[in-house]
């Protein structure tokens, strides 16, 4: 009889070692241990604006934390021709860090502080003017997240700003300059924000902004305007929820493929302080690790922290991102970045007439329909094709282009060699008959007895559950592979555990996010495990035969 043996608990000196990831320039040190700074940047100025101008909570002048001033040295760093290092950023921390403040005094900032480059004194040091035009946004999904900031902003106006900067305030749109300046906040409407001459927009809690509140299309049109008018954009945000494909999802992908050399970097400060995914939630660990995470955010009690986390109504992949700023799935997910993403074959490329197996979940108008595909001989994965319902006015009466997936089959088995070819039969079984009638002859294995094609995955509860184990472990052991594409890792992401009778299956976490490419991926992967156990023998052009 094997008796399961617990570990021994870290102790406090295993725990100290636990060191956060430090992502961005802000953390960036110098031999000696001192902090690395910009050579050039006007934020030594604005500081000393801010000091003047704004007022503290306290109604003193308002000074930065010595974290919030190397974010601001490096957000206003400026290269030799005094233009900005950085066009697009992105602060994310814990919940409670002071995001909003430090933001809200950014607007003003660029409402009429000295934020752009003027030219370069006796020193030699860059100086600052104010934008003649300025035109700040504060942007959001929802008008409670505009709020957040927006309502911050009165506290922050010495009386003394007002009267030098003419300023007229409200609660969504502050005038200065006697009107030719303007701060207002903006709402959901993409169409509200296209063309208009912004000089710097603030993009509040993108961790929400995704396609069906129309997140997607507000950071495209804000990018444009900030293309169009030479300005910059910041976002803030805690942690994201992977598999959500959100604006801040995208963004943080965007960094990683710069960090590996996968895109170009034309300007993009990605900030963020993340504890270790090793961190035990014990109050024990937690009371070494929060301290660290929080930065120079003392006012954030480490002993509530601990209570809200060991708070058991709420889930611990929630508590993980909120508190310990960790990009973690919930925790009945199947799989987190940790799985997938080392699985990616950056360059891989499916080239015509590779050998392939196929996997293929159909849908009508809600689910998407998928057609996924396994290369034999290295089993990398790639997305033939989705088709998913467009989200908001445009979903209305959508339905799948059935002759444009018929198509891409077709076009499929005419580019490669197709070894097996498993097809949910549900909402396709007509189209799948008519599939199996055409290439099923010339399939190595087959899905059932009945069907070279056609596999019932309301069927055979014992089977489903089977096969998708076999595709986990591949994952878990690293034998799948695939070439990043975003479409298929959302659908993954979004797979959630669901116990059987026979182990363990999928379903999904949301009824509104779509798990089909997976399901696709599942069946490809099946048919490649059978082609490789049962498969009948072929003969390639060279009259050697072989076995899979």
């Amino acid at each position: 009889m094997t008796v399961a043996v617990t570990p021994p608990p870290p102790t406090e000196a295993e725990l100290e070692l636990l060191e956060p990831t430090y992502l961005g320039p802000t953390w960036q040190t110098r031999a000696d241990g001192s902090w690395l700074l910009p050579e050039r940047t006007l934020g030594w100025q604005i500081a000393g604006w801010c000091a003047e101008y704004l007022l503290a909570e306290d109604g003193g002048p308002w000074r930065f934390t010595t974290e919030q001033l190397r974010f601001l040295l490096w957000w206003y760093a400026v290269a030799e021709n005094g233009r900005f290092i950085y066009r697009t950023g992105v602060l994310q921390r814990l919940k409670g860090w002071g995001k909003d403040p430090l933001l809200a005094v950014m607007c003003l900032i660029e409402l009429c502080g000295p934020s752009r480059f003027s030219h370069w004194d006796e020193g030699g040091d860059p100086v600052g003017k104010a934008h003649p035009r300025a035109w700040v946004q504060v942007t959001a999904v929802n008008q409670a997240q505009t709020t957040n900031t927006m309502s911050l902003i009165p506290g922050l106006m010495s009386d003394y700003f007002k009267q030098v900067y003419s300023i007229k305030d409200g609660a969504v749109l502050i005038r200065a300059n006697r009107g030719r300046c303007r701060l207002e906040a903006v709402t959901s409407s993409y169409r509200a924000l296209e063309g208009k001459r912004t000089s710097f927009t603030l993009l509040n809690e993108t961790q929400h902004w995704v396609r069906g509140n129309n997140g997607h299309l507000m950071h495209e049109t804000i990018d444009g305007n900030s293309t169009k008018q030479d300005s910059r954009y910041l976002a803030i945000t805690n942690a994201f929820l992977p598999g959500e494909d959100s604006v801040a999802e995208k963004m943080r992908d965007h960094f990683e493929k710069i960090l590996e050399g996968r895109s170009v970097d034309v300007g993009f400060l990605y900030d963020s302080i993340e504890a270790d995914p090793k961190t035990p939630l014990t109050p024990e660990a937690l009371k070494i690790v929060i301290p660290k995470i929080r930065g120079d955010a003392i006012w954030l009690k480490v002993e509530s922290i601990i209570q809200s986390i060991q708070n058991t109504t709420i889930s611990v992949a929630r508590s993980r991102r909120m508190w310990l700023n960790q990009v973690v799935a919930d925790e009945d997910a199947l799989y987190g970045y940790e799985q997938w993403k080392p699985l990616e074959r950056k360059d891989a490329t499916l080239m015509p007439g590779d050998e392939i197996v196929m996997g293929f979940d159909g849908g009508k108008s809600d689910d998407a329909t998928a057609l996924v595909c396994i290369r034999v001989s290295d089993m990398t994965a790639f997305v033939l094709g989705v088709w998913e319902r467009p989200d908001g006015a445009q979903g209305a009466g959508w339905e799948v282009p059935r002759h444009a997936v018929d198509s891409q089959v077709h076009e499929t088995f005419r580019l490669f060699s197709v070894r097996g070819f498993y097809a949910d039969v549900a909402l396709w079984e007509s189209y799948i008959t008519d599939w199996a009638e055409t290439y099923g002859e010339g399939l190595d294995v087959r899905a059932t007895e009945r069907s070279a094609i056609g596999w019932d995955m309301r069927g055979s509860q014992k089977r489903n559950t089977q096969a998708h184990e076999r595709l986990m472990s591949s994952i878990f052991d690293g034998r799948v592979h695939h070439d990043g594409d975003l479409t298929l890792r959302r659908h993954l992401l979004n797979a959630h555990r669901h116990n059987t009778p026979y182990g363990v299956s999928f379903r999904k976490g949301d009824e509104r996010r779509k798990i089909d490419a997976y399901a696709a991926l599942m069946l490809a992967h099946e048919a490649l495990y059978d082609l490789r156990t049962r498969g009948r023998k072929t003969r390639p052009k060279t009259g050697r035969s072989y076995w899979m």
